[in-house]
């Protein structure tokens, strides 16, 4: 991901002037991250090593959503459906 594409995310997601932290950023960032990692495990399927990647990153963003569902639930539902992901269980 390079520069231009991130400050794209963070202004896009961000919640005052100077946030690059929140976790509607951060969940958004490591989406598009899972998103490149996806198209790359589909022409090279067996790279083991990006699989375990992709499977942490997942899991990291699967905390992050679980946090914000309990903080704001609001804030979540306005989250997934702006990113087209499904809902953490």
């Amino acid at each position: 991901m390079d520069k231009q594409v991130k400050s794209e995310i963070i202004s896009k997601f961000k919640q005052s002037e100077n946030d690059t932290g929140s976790v509607q950023v951060q969940v958004a960032l490591l989406t598009e991250r899972i998103n490149h990692l996806t198209e790359h495990l589909k022409k090279n399927k067996m790279d083991n090593h990006s699989r375990r990647g992709l499977m942490m990153l997942v899991g990291k963003r699967k905390g992050f959503l679980q946090y914000l569902k309990d903080r704001d639930i609001e804030a979540y539902r306005k989250l997934i459906k702006e990113l087209n992901i499904r809902e953490v269980k």
